[in-house]
């Protein structure tokens, strides 16, 4: 048998085969040893944070990663970036039927040697297979579950703090346009997809850091006035600072793709107090998904909103996405 059967997702035998054969192959975790309807965690933190996601991508597999490693790297930052240590991970899966059995053991591989070289737990799951034509392959859904360390919020975000971002912009949503075949190019962008867990947590000790996130959907322009409006101040970018290679460079000016609303599936922008800015980036360029971090603007009292100050000297405002160039990114 090379494909995925409506009978997998019936509860039968098909499907303890593919619990026992493939899942429990990979996903050796001992949470999920028992099979039972629920797993019993260990917590020491009486904080917990929670988070969940799905991820619908398209194409399912793509330079730099595929839909098995995008949603244990999404749920792992969203806890991180809210300052929380990741624990435990559940995993629900939406198979079509005919799915290849060999990209699904793929998938699977790959979400184990991601989990566990991040240090979180896959808890508990979930199959369910639909008709042919009724999914684009696989859908995964996850939550997440860590204990928090340090509370990081907007409200804590001042006038002259200092605002990072952890390394070059736009990869993924450009990995993603070019896997998909539509444009005639042949150009070697990766997704920068990654767990951010061990290049943020050692900033939990920083006490002028205020807030974090990472710029998946709408990219660093949307998540930038978010904040704005969230902590009621305005931002200033400059461009110049912002750093963005060249081959998404080029295909942005290709196709009339801006990077700053291009989706990151492995960077943070990270809000600092200005004295604690230097400490911050060294410690980000210690590791190697923070070696191109870089100070791309600053909170201001002066105007509300997200201004760019261009190459040139100018400034444009920034809004939030409207008509999004590139769904089903993640």
């Amino acid at each position: 048998m090379e494909k995925i059967e409506i009978a997998h997702g019936s509860g039968g035998k098909l499907t303890r085969e593919l619990i026992e054969n493939l899942f429990l192959k990979y996903l050796d975790f001992e949470e999920l040893k028992s099979l039972q309807d629920a797993s019993y965690l260990k917590l020491s933190s009486p904080n917990i944070a929670m988070t969940t996601d799905s991820y619908v991508v398209k194409p399912f597999k793509f330079p730099g990663g595929n839909t098995g490693k995008l949603s244990v790297c999404g749920t792992i930052n969203d806890l991180t970036v809210s300052g929380a240590i990741p624990k435990y991970l559940s995993l629900g899966l939406i198979i079509e039927e005919g799915f290849s059995l060999k990209e699904l053991e793929d998938i699977i591989s790959t979400i184990a040697k991601t989990a566990k070289e991040a240090g979180i737990v896959i808890a508990t799951g979930d199959t369910k297979v639909v008709e042919s034509g009724k999914c684009d392959g696989i859908y995964i859904n996850t939550a997440g579950i860590g204990e928090i360390k340090k509370e990081l919020s907007p409200k804590f975000v001042k006038p002259g703090d200092v605002v990072i971002v952890t390394g070059y912009i736009g990869d993924h949503g450009i990995a993603i346009s070019l896997a998909r075949e539509e444009f005639d190019m042949e150009i070697p962008v990766k997704s920068d997809c990654a767990p951010l867990n061990t290049l943020l947590t050692p900033l939990f000790d920083i006490s002028g850091l205020k807030w974090m996130r990472d710029p998946t959907r709408g990219g660093v322009a949307t998540v930038t006035v978010e904040l704005s409006e969230m902590s009621g101040y305005g931002i200033k970018l400059f461009e110049d600072k912002i750093p963005v290679r060249e081959e998404v460079k080029f295909v942005c000016d290709m196709l009339g793709y801006d990077p700053l609303y291009l989706a990151n599936e492995g960077k943070a922008l990270i809000v600092v107090d200005r004295k604690d800015a230097e400490s911050t980036l060294n410690i980000l360029k210690e590791h190697p998904l923070g070696k191109d971090s870089a100070i791309i603007g600053e909170v201001t009292d002066s105007f509300k909103g997200v201004r760019l100050k261009t190459r040139i000297g100018g400034e444009r405002l920034l809004d939030l996405l409207e008509d999004d160039p590139l769904p089903r990114i993640c």
